[in-house]
């Protein structure tokens, strides 16, 4: 186990000359304008729609974007072209999750082809320093209204089973060859409707390559009200089972959608009443991975300050070293500048998930940044705090 140092470190998430260290002065003016239109709500949803409504109709506009929010919050269009992001932010302690991020697909074509991107993403992890996991979502691999049709209970035809283990073929293979590599692999969490499928193949993932070492990840997405329960479960079965347990605890990003169908179709809403109840429950599953560190590998994915240092303070507690490889702090690329890199000058394990694909792709996946920024109270004000400070900051230094 590594050493315990002692003052033990704890990073300044005000430090914004380390957040920002990576960025150049024309890229800290480019963030800075364009959170500040972030900042903007009756800016942000209309510039959503028309950005969709553009590329739909084939309009010139993927330049535009190219050069704003996709430079902001992706890595490039191809793993080479993430190299330079890999490289820029790995020289300053923090990894890199490699993340295609190709959404809405429906034929087998496109899921081979994204199983086989996953599969390269493995493959470079393998040959860096700097890419400790690889990531991708089952409804990248399979059919999101078959999935749907699985959680529902309803009958598969031949075809549809037939169709059905294709994907689980897809997912076996991924996290084979990230076992053969000792690659991490994060598998992300989606809507509730199609979760349980999505668990219940994760599991047994975990019972094939988590026997030795902590391979295979679950998500827990915890402004859902079952999710602290269901990961308890999840952990004392694999603890019955004999294999390792890996937990990626987030809040969540669907709960909007999430919302309106329980409303929709007249079932129980499944997102926590507020947001303390959230923070409430993604602490304790922090604490709970904490108390059972043994069996369990963490990988923290918050943009909260106060959940970053409880786990940090807690780590200080139980005498758990900063880089101890069982636990992982993990933010956004582009997002929480001021908590990926002060940890990760404090000596704590640091992993930025880093989106990449063909821009027409990735604006899913762009829009939901966009979104988040907007509506999760004082996200955006705090990024744009952030930057203003560092541009500042900057500029009486040359003053």
């Amino acid at each position: 186990m590594p050493s315990i140092p002692h003052p033990f470190p704890k990073p300044d998430f005000s430090d914004t000359a380390t957040a920002f260290a990576a960025k150049t002065d024309a890229q800290v003016e480019k963030a800075f304008w364009l959170f500040r239109a972030m900042n903007m709500p009756w800016l942000t949803g209309p510039g959503s729609a028309v950005l969709n409504w553009a590329l739909k109709m084939h309009l010139p506009v993927q330049g535009i974007i190219k050069s704003t929010v996709f430079e902001q919050f992706c890595g490039g269009e191809t793993i080479e072209e993430c190299e330079k992001a890999v490289n820029n932010i790995g020289s300053r302690g923090v990894g890199t999750i490699l993340d295609f991020s190709a959404e809405g697909e429906k034929t087998e074509a496109a899921f081979d082809a994204i199983a086989a991107e996953t599969l390269a993403t493995i493959e470079r992890a393998a040959k860096s320093e700097y890419i400790p996991f690889g990531v991708f979502k089952l409804s990248g691999l399979a059919r999101f209204a078959l999935l749907e049709k699985m959680q529902s209970g309803a009958s598969l035809s031949a075809d549809e089973r037939t169709e059905f283990a294709r994907a689980e073929a897809r997912v076996e293979r991924i996290c084979g060859r990230a076992e053969e590599l000792g690659i991490r692999i994060l598998i992300d969490g989606e809507e509730t409707w199609i979760q349980d499928v999505i668990d219940n193949l994760c599991y047994r993932m975990m019972q094939l390559f988590n026997q030795d070492r902590c391979i295979v990840y679950n998500t827990f997405q915890m402004y859902r009200t079952e999710s602290l329960q269901n990961l308890k479960t999840a952990a004392a079965q694999a603890k019955a089972g004999g294999y390792y347990f890996g937990a990626k605890p987030v809040r969540g990003a669907y709960m909007e959608k999430e919302r309106a169908r329980a409303a929709r179709l007249g079932y129980a809403d499944p997102i926590q009443p507020d947001k303390p109840a959230s923070d409430r429950d993604y602490d304790a599953a922090l604490l709970f991975c904490l108390d059972n560190i043994d069996r369990i590998s963490l990988c923290a994915g918050t943009h909260n300050e106060a959940s970053c240092m409880l786990l940090v303070n807690e780590m200080e507690r139980r005498k758990i070293a900063p880089n101890d490889k069982r636990i992982y702090f993990s933010q956004l690329y582009g997002m929480s500048d001021n908590i990926s890199f002060n940890l990760a000058k404090a000596g704590f394990n640091v992993a930025k998930y880093l989106p990449y694909g063909p821009v027409a792709l990735v604006m899913p996946y762009l829009i939901r940044r966009a979104n988040e920024n907007t509506s999760v109270a004082g996200q955006s004000s705090r990024e744009f705090q952030l930057i203003a400070k560092e541009r500042w900051r900057r500029k009486k230094a040359r003053a």
